[in-house]
């Protein structure tokens, strides 16, 4: 069996649902529905917590310059320009 890595990151598996006949309907302080209720909690933040790293490793680094500081990402697309019209008077 090949051994984990920390590039490894699988998502989180939901629990499972539990099925009516699972339930003795008797007031358990501790219901498998209570259960499942914490276990999906806990399963959607550890979801959103992954797809967090997922964005985050998804997203392009910055390049350093000659210098070794980072630029900034630069954009291609052409600046809109103000909408012509009346001009505004001054105050």
């Amino acid at each position: 069996m090949p051994r984990a890595t920390p590039s490894d990151d699988p998502p989180p598996q939901p629990p499972a649902r539990p099925d009516l006949d699972d339930c003795c309907h008797s007031g358990c302080t501790q219901c498998v529905f209570d259960l499942y209720d914490e276990a999906l909690e806990r399963y959607e933040l550890a979801l959103a917590a992954w797809q967090q790293r997922q964005a985050h490793k998804a997203r392009p680094a910055r390049r350093a310059d000659a210098k070794g500081a980072k630029s900034e990402p630069q954009a291609d697309a052409p600046r809109s320009t103000p909408a012509r019209g009346k001009p505004r008077p001054r105050r």
